[in-house]
C-alpha cells in the first residue's frame, strides 16, 4: 500500500513538472515572438559638422542675453503686496543686483530689503533656453524653503516677458498656479506683476517697480 500511495506521489509530482515546463516554454516563445515583431525606432544621426554648429548655436549668448545684460547694475524696488483678493495693500522696498554669470550666459540677481518687519534676502536666476526658444526663472529666499520656478516667454509689442509656473501652498502643501508678467517700461525702469489662484480665481498678488540707480 505504501509502494502504491509513494508511486502515485511519484507521477502527481512529474506530471505537475511536466506541465510547469510546458508553460515555461509557451510564455518564452510568446515573449520571444514579440521582441521580433517589435520594430526598433531610430533617428537618423547628425553628422558631426551639423552636430557642432548645434552646439555652438546652443551654448552661444544672443540678443535675448544680450537684453539680461543691459539690467547689469543696482535697482531699487518698490514692493506692494495683497495678501488676499481687494485686501489693503502692504508695502515694502529692497534693492536687487542684477549681473551676468557663466560668461553672460545667465542672469543672477540678489535682492537685500526689508519685509513684514523682518530682514529679506533673495536670489533669483534667469535664462534664456536658445534651443526651446523659452525663458526660465528661478527664486529663492530667507522666508521659506521652496524654490519657484517658471517658464516664460517675450512678447514684442508689449516688451514683456510672461511667465507661468506652480507655488507650493505651505497652508496645505497643495500645489497652486501663478503667473508673473515682467515688463521693460523704459530703460531703467521695470515693472514686475505677481498674480495666483484663490478660491479658483486669480488676482494680483505683487507689484514691484524697479529703478535703477
Amino acid at each position: 500500500m505504501k509502494k502504491t500511495i509513494v508511486t502515485l506521489l511519484m507521477l502527481v509530482l512529474c506530471f505537475a513538472s511536466c506541465k510547469k515546463e510546458i508553460k515555461t516554454e509557451i510564455v518564452t516563445t510568446a515573449a520571444t515572438d514579440t521582441i521580433k515583431t517589435k520594430q526598433p525606432i531610430t533617428e537618423e544621426p547628425l553628422d558631426s559638422v551639423a552636430q557642432m554648429k548645434a552646439w555652438t548655436a546652443y551654448a552661444t549668448p544672443g540678443n535675448s542675453h544680450k537684453m539680461m545684460a543691459d539690467e547689469i547694475g543696482t535697482w531699487n524696488c518698490d514692493m506692494t503686496f495683497w495678501m488676499e483678493p481687494k485686501a489693503k495693500p502692504e508695502k515694502a522696498t529692497s534693492t536687487a543686483n542684477i549681473k551676468m554669470i557663466l560668461g553672460g550666459r545667465y542672469q543672477e540677481t540678489n535682492y537685500q530689503g526689508k519685509m513684514m518687519g523682518q530682514s529679506f534676502e533673495g536670489k533669483s536666476t534667469l535664462a534664456y533656453n536658445n534651443a526651446s526658444k523659452e525663458y526660465t526663472t528661478t527664486f529663492i529666499d530667507n522666508m521659506g524653503t521652496g524654490m519657484l520656478v517658471a517658464i516664460g516667454k517675450y512678447f514684442e509689442n508689449t516688451k514683456s516677458i510672461e511667465f507661468k509656473g506652480d507655488m507650493i501652498n505651505p497652508l496645505n502643501g497643495k500645489k497652486t498656479p501663478y503667473r508673473e508678467i515682467y515688463t521693460i517700461v523704459d530703460a531703467k525702469t521695470r515693472k514686475m506683476e505677481m498674480f495666483e489662484v484663490k478660491k479658483g480665481e486669480e488676482y494680483k498678488s505683487m507689484e514691484i517697480i524697479m529703478k535703477k540707480k
